[in-house]
């Protein structure tokens, strides 16, 4: 082929800083200026690490690459050091050449559409950790391959990037039962929640990329799990859903990860499912860390298996009989007021069975029926003759204690002579569902979907209540709906005296979705963190209560019951660790994350300046004016 005035050129300057043999040769860089070797053209053909033609690499360290965070995906094909004229093997965090797991990796997704679609399944796969498909175990392996998929990425843009498409995944899958509420919004949503995992992306890829060294891989491990622990932090904000989805919470029936509840609360159970992935990550794609990988995934079950021997235990004292009263589906016109007829029949069904608290669940009672007087005296006369306070939950236009008049979400507790004056409002209520954010803005989302035509208002602080119960009290943390999904709620009731806590719910709008058996798992986590029983009611199932350790207590009631369970929880004594500590896992993760900072700032500060650019380098065939030519 002849061009017209030259030759055609078909590889880089010898002056190119870049210092890789792109024909993935293995060849080290010759002369003492780093130039090319004779003969170390390329032919246009992609890098070993799967970029464009005559794309170079980025992520290079200018002074050489560190064993400990240096090296990241995306560092030069040949692992050249601009700087020195030195080559990096795998030893030193470079990349490999050509046909190692690195390359073959982003040789195959290296095309945006396919690659972004596998980021989307991959970070869509820890769903299935959690209930309904309830695969536990699966959650210690889901989130790797995409940590493979990142470590492949060739840029820190592209990491980033990776980062936001599989985090789209995930807020997708994990809250894909909101699409008939949400409509249009849960890809909106996905897409503004997928963002906090961004900059998760690029701690992966400078972790996990290339060949990390012992010392790297010790770093992944710990600031790895660090970075997620405080994504689910920030996506805990109420203003952000909730904490629905915490990667912790897939373990609520292992009575191992509960007993780490116990100690560090959720937060340090989705430390342990992320440490265990990165190692799985580890043993697969970084042959030099295989052996560091092993000595921490034995750590961690070390560890593990010290809290079960060690961790202090609730000491059980007493039982109490609580009955959960679940009236079904009951729809259509009268509906409200159906449903309490058939809560009170179900109610009346427990005289003579000794409980001593009768709980309803989530707007058991609703507007118009609050309102009428008969109201409070039939529900005194069930508590009359079932022998128990009810604590039931009312949705209607009420005015609180400091006069403030509104829809609340409250639950009340009603004795023998009416209710008792015991109130807890709502405090932490659901976007769209209960309110609407922006509303000036947004409120238009209630003509796409199910959302809140009106806001309610929120309580202002918890409430523990005493029940009457023989010669003693029994005081209770009433919780109402998703509130049960954050740590800090019940562990301030129980700090407060709760003796059991009480969680009132209705997910009917998600009856045949995910969303009843993951609401009701929560109980599990809630009872084990603060060692005290747990009871979740709902309207529609499932309803369940659980021991001081997170063990089922009973039988729980499916979505398809209209019944009465009655429960014999034991009552504890004693607090666990993570009752006295709080959220201390999160501290650690902040404190893992900015000795992170403090290294990569000192790396920063020793970083030699550069000199002065020498004089160009000439070519075989060509001059300083034109290369190559």
């Amino acid at each position: 082929m002849r061009i017209r005035g030259g030759r055609l050129r078909v590889g880089r300057n010898a002056a190119d800083t870049s210092g890789s043999n792109g024909s993935g040769g293995g060849g080290p860089v010759g002369g003492p200026s780093g130039g090319a070797p004779t003969g170390s053209h390329t032919t246009g053909g992609p890098t070993p690490g799967g970029g464009p033609p005559g794309d170079r690499p980025p992520g290079n360290d200018t002074t050489g690459n560190d064993p400990t965070w240096g090296g990241a995906a995306g560092s030069d094909a040949a692992g050249s050091d601009a700087a020195g004229g030195r080559t990096s093997g795998p030893a030193s965090g470079g990349r490999s050449s050509a046909g190692s797991p690195d390359s073959a990796g982003a040789g195959r997704l290296v095309s945006p559409w396919p690659r972004a679609a596998a980021l989307l399944l991959a970070g869509a796969l820890p769903a299935l950790a959690f209930p309904a498909p309830g695969l536990w175990w699966f959650a210690y392996l889901a989130l790797v391959p995409w940590l493979l998929l990142i470590r492949t990425a060739r840029s820190p843009r592209r990491a980033v990037l990776d980062g936001w498409i599989g985090g789209i995944g995930f807020v997708i899958a994990v809250h894909h039962w909101l699409v008939p509420s949400l409509h249009v919004f849960i890809v909106l949503l996905a897409a503004l929640l997928g963002l906090l995992w961004a900059p998760w992306g690029l701690l992966v890829s400078r972790l996990l990329g290339g060949s990390p060294s012992a010392r790297r891989a010790v770093a992944a491990v710990v600031v790895v799990p660090s970075g997620w622990l405080l994504i689910e932090l920030v996506r805990s904000w109420e203003g952000l859903g909730g904490p629905w989805g915490l990667l912790g919470a897939s373990q609520w029936e292992v009575s191992p990860a509960l007993r780490v509840a116990s100690v560090g609360g959720v937060w340090l159970v989705s430390l342990l499912v992320l440490a265990v992935n990165t190692c799985v990550a580890l043993l697969i794609a970084a042959p030099p860390a295989r052996r560091t990988a092993g000595v921490l995934l034995l750590l961690c079950a070390l560890s593990v298996t010290a809290i079960w021997a060690w961790a202090p235990r609730p000491g059980y004292a007493d039982t109490v009989r609580i009955a959960v009263v679940q009236p079904g589906i009951v729809a259509g016109p009268g509906s409200v007021a159906r449903r309490l007829d058939r809560g009170e029949e179900l109610t009346r069904a427990l005289a003579g069975r000794g409980v001593d608290l009768v709980v309803w669940g989530e707007s058991s009672i609703g507007a118009g029926v609050w309102e009428r007087p008969e109201t409070a005296r039939r529900l005194a006369e069930l508590s009359r003759r079932v022998g128990a306070d009810l604590l039931v939950n009312v949705d209607a236009r009420q005015t609180d204690g400091s006069g403030r008049s509104g829809i609340f979400k409250s639950a009340v507790l009603v004795g023998p002579d009416g209710p008792t004056g015991d109130r807890y409002d709502k405090m932490r209520l659901v976007p769209f569902g209960e309110y609407v954010p922006a509303r000036s803005l947004l409120g238009w989302a209630t003509s796409v979907g199910k959302a809140a035509g009106e806001d309610r208002l929120r309580g202002d602080r918890q409430v523990v209540m005493t029940v009457p119960d023989g010669e003693r009290g029994l005081r209770i943390g009433p919780l109402v709906c998703f509130e049960t999904a954050f740590p800090d709620m019940s562990r301030r009731l129980v700090r407060d005296g709760a003796q059991v806590l009480v969680a009132q719910s209705a997910t009917s709008t998600f009856q045949d979705s995910w969303a009843p058996a993951q609401h009701a798992s929560l109980g599990a986590l809630r009872a084990a963190e603060n060692g005290r029983p747990t009871v979740h009611a709902t309207l529609t199932g499932i309803s369940a209560a659980y021991g001081p350790r997170g063990e089922r207590v009973g039988r729980p009631l499916g979505t398809d019951a209209s019944a009465a369970e009655v429960f014999d929880l034991p009552l504890a004594r004693g607090e666990t660790l993570y009752g006295r500590f709080g959220d201390w896992p999160v501290y650690g993760a902040f404190a893992a994350l900015a000795a992170l900072c403090a290294v990569e700032g000192l790396r920063a500060l020793r970083r030699p300046v550069p000199g002065p650019p020498g004089p160009p380098a000439r070519t075989a065939h060509g001059s300083p004016g034109r290369p190559g030519r």
